[in-house]
């Protein structure tokens, strides 16, 4: 059940703090018993984590990947080559430890807990599956907003309470995932309008669209972006006019 008002805190360094740090944890890593450079990749990371926890001994501890589910009502407009069901199957399929982000999560030891945030569809229980439903997915948001501000804020503060669970259960690694047919449409409705791109520049093949399907979904998009006149300044607005519970 969540229901705790999550509280979070973000430091504030200062730039000559990090940049002292920063040659302080390179350092280290180059005093290694290795030729300089020579793990690559993971040198970056080590740097990388010693920055974000502000330590020269960084550590990572109980790593879990969140995925969340919703799925999207502009799926009526033929946006998607996949209907709206293989959202709920997906979400069965990760419960089932059947998909990539299964194989990837066990390979690299982190727990997975699959979030619906929103699926058209009621799940049976289950130990990795997570509710956190605001709706059976989101209003088709070429006639009305995806969603209300009311149910936009509460799957925010769903996944904040998520996160902060995790936390304080000791997991200083989190990583996010979604799943959703028709989120790519919301996702490139988002950027277009806050970043005040062409539709055209932000809009892909999402699980496979032929030329045609991919013209049909631009044009969906434009539509849609004509319709709200959303002000890009309003993030909030945009998200819930354009969004998806599992994006949000």
């Amino acid at each position: 059940m969540i229901s705790a008002q999550p509280v979070f805190h973000i430091a504030s360094l200062s730039a000559d703090s990090d940049a002292q740090l920063k040659l302080e944890l390179q350092a280290k890593i180059d005093n290694k018993t290795k030729p300089l450079g020579a793990l690559g990749q993971l040198e970056a990371l080590a740097l990388q984590a010693g920055l974000i926890q502000q330590t020269l001994t960084p550590s990572l501890s109980r790593p879990v990947m969140l995925v969340f589910a919703g799925d999207h009502g502009i799926v009526e407009e033929g946006v998607s080559p996949y209907p709206q069901a293989v959202t709920q199957q997906m979400v069965k399929n990760f419960l089932a430890g059947g998909a990539g982000i299964n194989v990837f999560a066990k390979q690299n030891g982190m727990s997975i807990r699959i979030v619906d945030a929103g699926v058209n569809h009621e799940f049976a229980a289950h130990p990795n599956l997570i509710r956190a439903k605001v709706g059976l997915g989101t209003n088709n948001f070429l006639h009305h907003p995806a969603m209300t501000e009311q149910q936009c804020a509460q799957a925010i503060f769903k996944g904040k309470a998520l996160v902060q669970i995790e936390a304080e259960a000791g997991s200083n690694v989190i990583g996010f995932g979604e799943m959703g047919i028709g989120n790519t449409t919301s996702a490139s409705a988002i950027v277009a309008v806050l970043c005040g791109l062409p539709v055209a520049e932000c809009v892909g093949r999402g699980t496979g669209l032929d030329d045609a399907g991919l013209r049909h979904k631009a044009e969906v998009i434009s539509a849609a972006i004509d319709r709200h006149q959303t002000n890009a300044q309003d993030a909030d607005t945009v998200l819930a006019t354009f969004g998806g519970y599992e994006i949000a």
